[in-house]
């Protein structure tokens, strides 16, 4: 994991995009670095102490850098114990672009705030925690940039607790309506999941699920390059990228790629599908995604894109390598793979194999595997999905699963899939109900291969009941 550290780390900051100042964020610090605090008069009424006053005030001009080499311990002192003890919003928000701009001017002075907690045994993050409890949009989102850099541009992990507290909160923050700092928020993440012990941490408080419902949704291209930017990094990590499809990414990234207009967001697309296939040590799993791919028509995307000129090398290579391999995996396809990865994604539509019956003759005993995997994620989207296109689509293959696998009525009743099927009778499509109309057919006749004649009984042994929810 130590060279992908050294990738993260070696990215210019421009190529990560966080520090870009039309955020929000960045132009009210530029308003408020002009609004010069009074520390004389904070003195005078002896609310702060006289060191507190003499530290922050030779802080507070161009000798700073020269004033802090020589009495680092003393300003971290007075830097944290102002941002604790002073209620003023506008003096906090002062102190606040104070700190990051010092940390932005040379990110080892982390270390400065560090080397004083550990000294006197405090804790660093309590007092920028519970700034985020405040209700000022600006300290609440400056400290927590302050919060990020010093996560990681330190050689001190954040403790579990207050990461776990942090991370929640940057999710939570993601999912505010009209949030006017969503890019800060998004920085945020970019800067923290280049650790790799904090991407486990943002795993366990559904932080995937979150990124890709916002994704999902429709938000401006600098918000999405941010989130596919989390999930690159995410990547990274062998074991994350096995199991990131579980989440739905790869139709998601397909659909974004599809309709992308912006260079930058294409680019990182592409470089999470390359990570995709390239980072997970199960070959299995990388062939999975290959597939998954193909369903999603990424190879056409990819076509029109090498037809197109770009600026930036790692799109044209990425291009290239998708191509070969999504192309090679179409070679080895067989129409099974490709009926299962399309079950999976839950994108359901005609594609040739749902009519061909000699796929149902070859493969309908298939879908017993894996305890009825395909099956069960058939009779889910019966019962949950509002597409009278893949509610068609399900109802057909499950009448055609019942028309060639002898035990098909028995299995699809005990999955719950015959009762759902009958409600979609009174849907108010007219292609669903026809196709609902057919499966329940095919459920209600016994015997398929002798069509009218009497069903030999006890012909078949008694199965036990499929258990499980479908």
């Amino acid at each position: 994991m130590a060279d992908v550290q050294d990738l993260m780390s070696s990215l210019p900051d421009d190529k990560i995009d966080m520090i870009a100042a039309t955020s929000v964020l960045q132009q009210q610090a530029s308003d408020i670095r002009q609004n010069k605090v009074n520390w004389q008069s904070y003195a005078q009424s002896q609310m702060i102490s006289s060191e507190d006053f003499n530290c922050i005030s030779a802080l507070d001009n161009e000798k700073r850098a020269q004033y802090l080499q020589s009495n680092a311990p003393q300003c971290a002192k007075t830097f944290l114990n102002l941002v604790s003890h002073v209620s003023k919003d506008q003096t906090i928000q002062y102190l606040l672009v104070m700190i990051d701009d010092l940390l932005q001017e040379d990110r080892s002075r982390v270390e400065i705030f560090h080397d004083h907690a550990n000294k006197h045994k405090e804790s660093v993050w309590s007092p920028f925690l519970n700034l985020l409890n405040r209700q000022d949009g600006f300290i609440v989102n400056m400290a927590s940039r302050i919060i990020g850099k010093l996560a990681c541009w330190g050689h001190e992990s954040m403790p579990k607790a207050d990461l776990h507290f942090y991370l929640q909160w940057l999710k939570d923050q993601l999912t505010v309506a009209n949030n006017e700092y969503i890019q800060s928020v998004g920085r945020c993440l970019q800067m923290m999941l280049r650790v790799d012990e904090y991407r486990f941490a943002f795993v366990s408080v559904d932080g995937i699920s979150t990124l890709i419902s916002i994704l999902s949704s429709r938000v401006n291209f600098q918000v999405q390059y941010q989130l596919v930017f989390c999930l690159w990094v995410l990547t990274f990590n062998p074991l994350l990228a096995e199991k990131m499809n579980k989440f739905n990414v790869i139709p998601i990234l397909a659909d974004i790629l599809s309709d992308c207009a912006k260079e930058k967001v294409t680019r990182i697309i592409l470089a999470v599908f390359r990570n995709l296939i390239e980072k997970p040590e199960d070959s299995q799993v990388s062939k999975e995604h290959c597939i998954a791919m193909v369903q999603c028509k990424v190879l056409k995307q990819l076509s029109i894109l090498e037809q197109r000129r770009f600026d930036d090398e790692d799109i044209t290579g990425d291009v290239e390598f998708l191509t070969e391999k999504l192309q090679n995996s179409v070679q080895d396809l067989s129409s099974f793979d490709e009926y299962a990865t399309e079950i999976k994604s839950a994108r359901l539509e005609w594609s040739p194999v749902h009519k061909s019956a000699k796929f149902w003759r070859e493969n309908a005993q298939r879908l017993n595997e894996k305890n009825y995997e395909l099956l069960r994620i058939l009779v889910h989207l019966l019962e949950t999905s509002k597409d009278p296109l893949v509610l068609s689509v399900a109802s057909f293959d499950i009448g055609e699963y019942v028309r060639h696998y002898p035990r098909g009525k028995h299995v699809i009743e005990q999955l719950g899939g015959k009762q759902l099927v009958m409600q979609l009778l009174g849907h108010d499509d007219p292609n669903v109900r026809y196709e609902a109309l057919l499966a329940v057919q095919k459920l209600m006749v016994h015997n398929w291969e002798y069509l009218g004649k009497q069903l030999e009984k006890d012909k078949e042994p008694q199965n036990a009941p499929i258990s499980g929810k479908a």
